[in-house]
């Protein structure tokens, strides 16, 4: 099952969500306020989608900039860097979608039909 990570305040998720139904495709709703994903988790998708730790970071978030974020995710190692991550979901970069063995961050339509197979 294909499971999408979403703040309902954010555009970029309500545009993954539409995009998803306009393309018949279901998936599991996990709100990644209420729901923040875990070290282990975090750890395992940034293993699969083959990014950089920094581009799990929501950089256009105000509590990115408020913790000065962006020299950190230059300096700190990586496990603090997860641990960051795990600690608030608002500091995830969003939609994150999990299928399986696949996870992509944010919402790149052509990313999305690649990985979900829609023509």
């Amino acid at each position: 099952m294909i499971t999408v990570l979403c703040y309902p305040a954010c555009g970029t998720c309500r545009k993954a969500e539409k995009w998803l139904k306009d393309h018949k495709i279901e998936y599991a709703y996990r709100p990644i306020k209420e729901e923040n994903p875990s070290y282990e988790e975090l750890r395992l998708w940034l293993d699969k989608s083959g990014l950089p730790v920094a581009k799990f970071f929501n950089t256009s978030g105000l509590l990115y900039k408020q913790l000065n974020m962006k020299e950190k995710v230059k300096k700190l190692p990586q496990d603090e860097l997860l641990q960051l991550l795990a600690s608030d979901g608002l500091l995830v970069k969003r939609p994150v979608l999990v299928n399986g063995d696949q996870v992509l961050v944010g919402f790149r339509e052509e990313e999305w039909k690649e990985m979900l197979n829609v023509i």
